[in-house]
């Protein structure tokens, strides 16, 4: 077994746990419908993330031509990957008894939210800067950049309307991401 295959198993068993929790919060959504109140941003984010808990585990084949590891490398994929299960953790409430108000959970959890999805991106960055023999993609870093400001614009503006917005914009620039830079699955 070489490194990447022996490394990628834990990174492939949180990116499974995030995709799990957003759908166990659809299941309980389901099962909970009478109950729910709906909030479009929150819908439209959790759907986002299940696409970036795709587009990480499609995107982490590129790794697999990396021959030397080092534990801090390593590191910064798994912090991110965590990030990325935090996101999903706390995207959709737990049903509990009562109404299940998306717009206030989505409001008691929005800075949090995207101060998550902002310290993703930073590390993100970082990783793809500290890779042996990988140069930073400018596309790429332009990338982050941009959704780094979308969510700065979700911190700041927290009017429903707004996040809509935000929601919307994100959904356009991440399929135009994925097009643009994972439309192919490169490595090995």
């Amino acid at each position: 077994m070489d490194a990447f295959s022996y490394l990628s198993v834990l990174l492939s068993i949180i990116i499974g746990l995030a995709i799990t929790q957003v759908l166990q919060g659809y299941r309980a959504m389901l099962l909970a419908r009478r109950r729910v109140k709906l909030f479009a941003p929150t819908i439209i984010w959790s759907v986002l993330i299940l696409v970036l808990a795709t587009q990480s585990w499609w995107s982490s084949f590129g790794l697999t031509d990396v021959r030397v590891w080092t534990f801090g490398v390593f590191g910064l994929i798994l912090l991110q990957t965590v990030l990325l299960y935090m996101l999903a953790a706390i995207v959709l409430p737990d049903a509990g008894e009562g109404v299940i108000d998306l717009a206030v959970h989505y409001r008691e959890h929005v800075t949090a939210f995207f101060a998550i999805m902002l310290a993703m991106l930073a590390v993100s960055v970082a990783k793809d800067l500290s890779l042996p023999h990988h140069s930073a993609n400018p596309i790429d870093l332009a990338g982050h950049g941009v959704f780094a400001a979308i969510s700065l614009v979700a911190l700041r503006f927290r009017t429903e309307p707004t996040q809509l917005a935000v929601a919307i914009a994100a959904t356009a620039f991440i399929i135009g991401y994925i097009v643009i830079l994972f439309g192919r699955l490169t490595g090995g």
